[in-house]
């Protein structure tokens, strides 16, 4: 993807995700055949053997079996080596008993971290950024978070914003400000003279006004 200057332009939601191939701790893997079927959260972070992305990638690794029960897989990345990736992988497990099981891309050409636009270079031209893409299984980016090289993530943020995508799609609705699995949801405001009036007398809905009206999925 570039623009008319050659530059690459960053994906945007709504965007297909770019596919690539790419070696990992894995095994060699392409884009449009890892996740099949599954939702797939591609983030990077800047180098291994570093503090922050440590604490990351560990809290990715702990929280693994939540995003495997939100039909999730995961996929990471760094401008590392596999050898690198391997023995950063074995120094965390060593030294805390926390074991890297998902795929950790090698992207020594910064083929893929120029693709997602994870080199930002007013902030490193050899590192990428905390970037975090939400693909879906028709292989669509839904959602990106952008985070810099000192600031670590939130991952009760990354894994609410997932189960909250799931959610809108699932029962066609919009998720309001800080919701949580539970809340009530906001439900598609009318689009005639009809369905206003409808909603103005609807009882089973917390109604603020006709164009905003919340509802229980439960």
């Amino acid at each position: 993807m570039e623009s008319d200057s050659g530059n690459t332009l960053m994906p945007r939601i709504g965007d297909k995700a770019p596919d690539f191939e790419a070696v990992t701790t894995t095994g060699k893997i392409r884009l449009s055949d890892y996740a099949k079927d599954k939702w797939l959260i591609l983030f990077s972070h800047p180098a291994d053997f570093t503090p922050v992305c440590t604490t990351e990638m560990s809290g990715f690794a702990q929280r693994k079996q939540e995003f495997n029960n939100l039909n999730t897989e995961l996929l990471g990345l760094s401008i590392d080596s596999v050898h690198a990736h391997l023995g950063w992988v074995n120094n965390v497990r060593k030294n805390t008993g926390v074991y890297f099981d998902f795929p950790i891309i090698a992207d020594i050409d910064m083929k893929v971290s120029k693709l997602y636009g994870m080199l930002q270079p007013n902030e490193s031209e050899t590192a990428a950024v905390r970037a975090v893409f939400f693909i879906d299984p028709k292989k669509i980016i839904r959602l990106i978070m952008y985070y810099p090289l000192n600031v670590g993530r939130n991952m009760n943020e990354i894994l609410r914003a997932l189960e909250a995508l799931q959610t809108a799609d699932k029962y066609k609705v919009a998720l309001p400000l800080d919701w949580q699995k539970g809340d009530k949801v906001i439900i598609p405001p009318p689009k005639t003279l009809q369905e206003m009036e409808n909603r103005l007398v609807q009882k089973d809905i917390e109604l603020v006004d006709f164009y905003l009206a919340k509802t229980s999925l439960n």
